[in-house]
């Protein structure tokens, strides 16, 4: 079978021995898509991962071989997401789910961009769900990253009638916006890139350009009374965007990182006390933050229909870089 795996500094497509079950629970897939998440672009742009990697999580794929206490059976067309936390321990209880040992040690086998991948019985039982018809499978691959963006929302403990600003309008942002959308609040975004503004307003979303920041604060001031936000969403991983949100966040507002920056640069002390702001990150999704996402996409609460570039497999180097250089909003490794 045919997987994509880091080498040298590069994505190559590799034939490597089928998988099977081999004895254990769960299914044998065939991948007809994978999402490009921005966490697989870290790995690869800064070396996380090590050559020989398969890189890939967002999957939509179909049952070829199943052995599973569920019902799940051949011929089905599933999303999943790759970790499941135990709900056990002292991280689980407190909410923390996506820094759960267990949660980060789970994955699919070998990962998502491959021809066939093993979806294990845990999996199947906690994280996957039988696509309906009526949703593309581009539609369905924003299955996990839109969980991503429901547990943001909800670490924020916004209330109703509150007010959020999307910094940066990537595919990420423009998820987290359509989400807060659908959720009842007040959204507003704001990213440098022409071409982004353009289809978040399109999406209904307001946006603006920060590139002057003082102009961009004084319209979020006039749109929220002179207080500022009630929350602001990091979804750029500029190092510039952390002076954007304390600008725009209104006195004890909430600031939640949802992006790394090349710098690790941090927020000012004095900025968190004097306002007293509550600056906080999000991760990953748990199983009832996934059970919500696909309520979303299937409902059409959330619309991402035009969001996705779709790419062979064997161009997927390409879908790489021209995610890398802002070619694109969102890439699809489309494999089946």
């Amino acid at each position: 079978m045919k997987t994509a795996q880091i080498y040298q500094d590069k994505i190559i497509i590799k034939d490597v021995e089928d998988i099977t079950l081999d004895g254990r629970k769960g299914a044998i897939v065939k991948v007809l898509g994978c999402g490009l998440c921005g966490s697989d672009i870290v790995k690869f742009k800064h070396k996380i991962a090590k050559d020989g990697v398969v890189l890939g999580h967002e999957i939509v794929a179909e049952i070829i071989d199943i052995d599973s206490n569920t019902q799940f059976k051949k011929g089905d067309r599933i999303v999943t997401s790759h970790h499941i936390p135990c709900g056990e321990c002292n991280f689980c209880r407190h909410g923390n789910v996506s820094m759960c040992y267990h949660f980060k040690k789970t994955n699919i086998i070998p990962g998502g961009f491959s021809e066939k991948v093993f979806v294990s019985e845990e999996h199947l039982k906690n994280v996957a769900r039988l696509v309906p018809q009526g949703i593309s499978d581009e539609e369905i691959s924003f299955y996990e990253p839109l969980g991503c963006c429901i547990r943001a929302i909800k670490r924020c403990g916004l209330i109703p009638g509150d007010t959020a600003l999307i910094v940066g309008l990537g595919s990420i942002g423009l998820l987290m916006a359509e989400a807060l959308k659908a959720l009842g609040y007040k959204v507003y975004g704001c990213d440098l890139i022409p071409e982004r503004i353009t289809l978040a307003n399109k999406m209904g979303i307001k946006a603006f350009s920060s590139a002057n920041l003082n102009e961009f604060s004084a319209i979020i001031r006039e749109k929220t009374n002179d207080y500022g936000v009630d929350s602001v969403f990091m979804t750029s991983g500029a190092d510039k965007a952390i002076d954007v949100a304390l600008k725009t966040v209104r006195q004890g507002g909430k600031i939640l990182v949802f992006s790394s920056t090349p710098n690790n640069n941090g927020y000012a002390n004095n900025e968190i006390y004097y306002k007293e702001l509550t600056v906080l990150g999000s991760y990953s999704p748990s199983p009832d933050d996934l059970k919500d996402s696909f309520e979303l996409l299937t409902t059409g609460k959330v619309n991402v229909k035009n969001l996705t570039t779709v790419y062979p497999l064997d161009n997927i180097q390409q879908a790489f870089d021209d995610t890398v250089s802002n070619k694109i909003f969102k890439a699809y490794i489309k494999i089946g």
